[in-house]
């Protein structure tokens, strides 16, 4: 067994020098992410009426860490994430049990683990964690194993697991995320196309057992999507005003720490959830657009490395953890637009926050990882079944 392992780890490479992965490393990538980390630290100094505190400054020390690690982890062979993932996976379950154990309360959900200088959000280290794992239980079979029903029991228990313990806190959002982001890396593994109708089916059919177990709020956010005018001063009040900010920033803005709805008040979440929503007021339709261009940039980058990677592994972080980037951009984005019902997904990158910006900034040293070493094979042998 043991020595299975280390036959299906072997190869050629010789491995490179600090140095030369230091070279390595994809430097226009590095540079997109600032950029966006920089329009962040813009739109948060505007959320405090033209003040580096309480948000801007933090964001940026907590972006100054997350870029150290970043570049550690970049660094690492990509063997390394191989075996460790399943002790990640594992490490993000025990803080998900941790938070209902002793996790500390806001907003009416139980969510956070307290850690004195920061606030931990365990649930967003998991979209990284089952990306991860996936990658790991995808890495060695075979399509036609794949395709095996009894072959997929432990995968979607590996999505299945967290997603219910973070529905528990309760965060619905984050739980449909972490089922769409382990729904997209079945389909890179190459799980049968019937296989995702029956889920689909499955799941549309159970849609009226699901609605009696919603909690009452997330029942109104539903029915105030579809008529929003039905409670325009209570659970209507973020999305109409979400519009009416857009609506107001036309096609050029109305200018940096000038927009109206913001900066009066009248924007709930202006450094959170709706930053997006102060972006559009201040640099209109224009500036919107400049932001979804950086985020398609980011996002073209991480399929390229993907598809560029030559060991199965890699191919499957970079493109998995890539869709975890576009579901946190689509999201917010349709939420803030009225497209989709109101969740608590941020903005990666510009929404203020520590787990969530150290979160996807693991995940881009992981995609970085995968690029400094997209040479290295990993034959897929002596690695049966998931575990």
């Amino acid at each position: 067994m043991i020595s299975s392992w280390r036959d299906g780890l072997s190869t050629d490479d010789p491995g490179m020098s600090l140095g030369e992965k230091v070279i390595q490393v994809n430097w226009s990538l590095v540079l997109l992410i600032c950029m966006v980390a920089g329009v962040g630290f813009a739109m948060l100094y505007s959320a405090a009426n033209g003040s580096m505190d309480p948000w801007a400054s933090r964001q940026m020390m907590r972006f100054g860490l997350g870029m150290a690690i970043l570049f550690a982890i970049a660094i690492v062979d990509i063997r390394v994430w191989l075996r460790l993932a399943y002790t990640i996976y594992f490490l993000a379950m025990g803080l998900l049990v941790a938070v209902e154990i002793m996790g500390s309360t806001g907003m009416g959900a139980q969510r956070w683990i307290d850690l004195g200088v920061m606030q931990l959000q365990p649930s967003e280290v998991m979209k990284v964690a089952v990306v991860l794992a996936l990658a790991r239980c995808f890495h060695a079979p075979t399509l036609d194993e794949v395709g095996r029903l009894s072959y997929l029991v432990v995968p979607v228990l590996i999505v299945l697991a967290p997603a219910v313990l973070v529905l528990k806190q309760p965060d619905l959002g984050t739980a449909l995320m972490l089922l769409m982001v382990g729904g997209a890396m079945f389909f890179l593994a190459g799980v049968r196309l019937w296989m995702f109708g029956v889920v689909i089916a499955a799941g549309l059919a159970a849609v009226p057992v699901i609605w009696q177990f919603l909690h009452g709020y997330q029942r109104s956010r539903i029915l105030t999507f579809l008529n929003p005018e039905r409670d325009p001063l209570g659970a209507g009040y973020h999305i109409l005003q979400s519009k009416i900010a857009l609506g107001s920033g036309g096609i050029w803005g109305k200018g940096f720490l000038a927009g109206t709805q913001s900066h009066l008040n009248f924007l709930p979440e202006r450094q959170t959830d709706f930053i997006f929503t102060m972006l559009a007021e201040e640099f209109g339709l224009v500036g919107g657009l400049a932001l979804l261009l950086l985020y398609l940039l980011l996002i073209a980058y991480g399929i390229v490395i993907g598809l560029r990677s030559r060991n199965h592994f890699g191919r499957l972080v970079s493109l998995g953890l890539t869709t975890n980037l576009f579901l946190y951009v689509f999201i917010n984005i349709a939420m803030v637009m009225g497209l989709i019902p109101v969740v608590g997904v941020p903005l990666p990158l510009i929404s203020y926050g520590g787990t969530a910006m150290l979160a996807v900034l693991v995940g881009f040293g992981l995609i970085l990882s995968v690029y400094v070493h997209r040479d290295v094979r990993i034959p897929r042998r002596g690695m049966d079944g998931p575990f």
